[in-house]
Formats: structure tokens, C-alpha cells, sequence
């Protein structure tokens, strides 16, 4: 199996070398400047993005890149209006745009395992999704992919919201478990379980994953985009597929290269940071790089279906393609 993965890497490696050259400097031999909405924090879950730029890949591939931290649905207006040619954004938010009308597609999957957990500590005794019955919940809010991945868990225990009590705490989910104020919180499988078992917090982890297979982050772009500029697109996946290949072939380099996109690396604890990228590698993990599993679609089509954030089914082919990937 190992060798067959090796193989497959050092195939893909050769293709995409040749496609992230196929969008090259324009006329006045300039780099094409790209500002790209991310979503988070810095962190070093983008440590695939920032290997693209320190290794070269996006500048081969033509691009400039700077990175936007700003929140993932105002990364999907601006590439819906034109402003701005990609964004990287979650699987719901691509099918809620068009639900809306807006022209997005979805054109590489990065990450093929959704990313939420609900975690508890671990005297709350909860194990699997049935265990969440009559429960309080700490969440960000009901919005977004960890709302989002709760609901996929309670559908999975043949729970509803009404069965739980929701509690919004905003973006502090390890402060306030740590100071006692919740018992079990929703939080990203790479980021809330690390930090609160690095501070001592024996804790329980009901990974989204292991229950349901939803379409994840990965790269947008507009249906514009894709049919005035595919070569454009298709350098742009290329350069940021070779980051992530890279990533795999080499985390400890990758580790390393990310330092100086995060504010104050080194006085973040290393053991939890690499903890934190090795488990965003699982998560990551695909035979083909940045290949969109049609039934993921399905499946996150039916979640938002189900909480009413969709009233009918949508056109799935227009809400992401594999056209770009090698």
C-alpha cells in the first residue's frame, strides 16, 4: 500500500509540474496578484498554501499571493461579484451560495475528511452521537461548518436540535471548556480536541468524519472564471496542489516554511502545532489530490436540506467540477 501511494505521489508530481505552468506571466512579464480569502486565523492547517508560495509553486504558475483572513461567506461575495478570482471555503457554503443565485463552482477539494468534532470531557460519557441526548452544547453559533457538522452527527443518532440545548460562546471553545463553563463544545477536529488535551483535559472526541461523508474546503472560483480563464483556474490548482503534495512529502519542511505567515510561531508550543498538522494530513488524504467525491455532495446536500437551509435540490454539476484536476 505504501508503495502503491509513492507511486501514485511521484505520478501526480509529474503532472503537475507540467500544468502549473500552463497559466503563465502576463504580457509585461508581471506576476498576476491574487488576493485569497482563507477563512481562519493563520494556522498552520494552511500550511499547504504557504509551501506553494515559499517553494515557488504559485509564482511559477504565474500568481502573487496574498493572503485575506477575512471570514469565508465574504470570500464567496467577492468571487461571486468578480472582485476577486478565488477563495478557499467549506462545501456547504458553495451550495448555499447558489442557492442564492450566486455564480460560484467549487474546483479542488483539499480537504476530503470534514473537519468538526463535537468534544467532551470525558466523565460526560459521551461516546457517540446518541450520547448528545438532552445535552448542552458550546458552538461558535448556528452558522457555519460547525453547526453545520453537529447537525450531521444528531442526524446520524436519529437526534433533532430539539433534543439538545445549543449554547452560542462564540470562537472560545477551549477557554471556556477549560474554565469549567461547558462540558462539551463543537470545535474543529485538528484544533479544540489538541489544545484542550495539551492543557491537561482528558476529553472524548465524535469525529463529523466517522459518520458522514460531506464536501469540505477547497478552492472556489466563479463560473466566469472557468469560462474566460480556464487556464487561469487551472494554474491555480495546479501551483496549489504541488503545495499540497509537498506538504505530504515533506511536513517537517512544511512546518518550517509556515513560521512566517504565523504571528508569534515561535512562542506557540511546536509538539501541538505538529500534532495539529498531522492530523490535518488525515484529513487531507485522497488517492487523487484535490478530487471531489460526487456522493460527498450528496450527502451535504441532504444535511442542509434536512435543517432547512436548502428548500429544494440543487443542480450538483454546477457546484463543483474536477475539470482542474490532474
Amino acid at each position: 500500500m505504501v508503495r502503491k501511494i509513492v507511486l501514485l505521489m511521484l505520478g501526480l508530481a509529474i503532472v503537475l509540474s507540467g500544468c502549473a505552468r500552463s497559466y503563465v506571466q502576463n504580457e509585461a512579464g508581471a506576476l498576476t496578484k491574487v488576493r485569497l480569502p482563507m477563512g481562519y486565523i493563520p494556522n498552520i492547517q494552511y500550511a499547504p498554501f504557504y509551501a506553494a508560495v515559499e517553494k515557488g509553486y504559485f509564482k511559477e504558475a504565474g500568481f502573487e499571493i496574498e493572503f485575506d483572513y477575512s471570514f469565508e461567506t465574504k470570500g464567496v461575495e467577492l468571487v461571486a461579484a468578480g472582485e476577486l478570482p478565488f477563495a478557499v471555503v467549506s462545501g456547504e457554503q458553495v451550495l448555499l451560495a447558489r442557492a442564492q443565485g450566486l455564480p460560484v463552482m467549487y474546483v479542488a477539494a483539499w480537504y476530503q475528511q470534514y473537519p468538526v468534532s463535537v468534544v467532551a470531557k470525558s466523565e460526560a460519557n459521551v461516546l457517540v452521537p446518541q450520547d448528545l441526548k438532552g445535552k448542552k452544547i458550546g458552538l461558535p453559533g448556528l452558522f457555519g461548518a460547525n453547526y453545520i457538522g453537529l447537525r450531521a452527527l444528531l442526524n446520524a443518532g436519529k437526534l433533532t436540535e430539539a433534543d439538545v440545548t445549543l449554547d452560542a460562546i462564540g470562537f472560545n471553545q477551549v477557554e471556556t471548556m477549560a474554565a469549567g463553563q461547558q462540558d462539551i463544545i463543537v470545535g474543529y477536529t485538528a484544533n479544540e480536541p489538541i489544545q484542550l488535551r495539551a492543557r491537561g483535559i482528558a476529553v472524548t472526541e465524535i469525529r463529523v468524519a466517522d459518520y458522514a461523508q460531506l464536501a469540505s474546503n477547497g478552492l472556489l472560483t466563479s463560473e466566469k472564471m472557468i469560462a474566460e480563464n480556464p487556464d487561469m483556474v487551472r494554474a491555480f490548482v495546479g501551483a496549489f496542489l504541488k503545495g499540497l503534495q509537498y506538504t505530504f512529502e515533506h511536513p517537517d519542511e512544511a512546518f518550517m516554511l509556515s513560521a512566517a505567515y504565523i504571528p508569534n510561531f515561535a512562542d506557540l508550543d511546536a509538539d501541538v502545532q505538529k500534532q495539529v498538522l498531522a492530523t490535518s494530513l488525515e484529513q487531507w488524504k485522497a488517492e487523487r489530490l484535490g478530487y471531489s467525491d460526487p456522493q460527498a455532495w450528496e450527502n451535504m446536500q441532504n444535511v442542509l436540506l434536512d435543517m432547512g437551509l436548502l428548500t429544494e435540490p440543487l443542480d450538483l454539476s454546477k457546484a463543483f467540477t474536477n475539470e482542474f484536476i490532474p
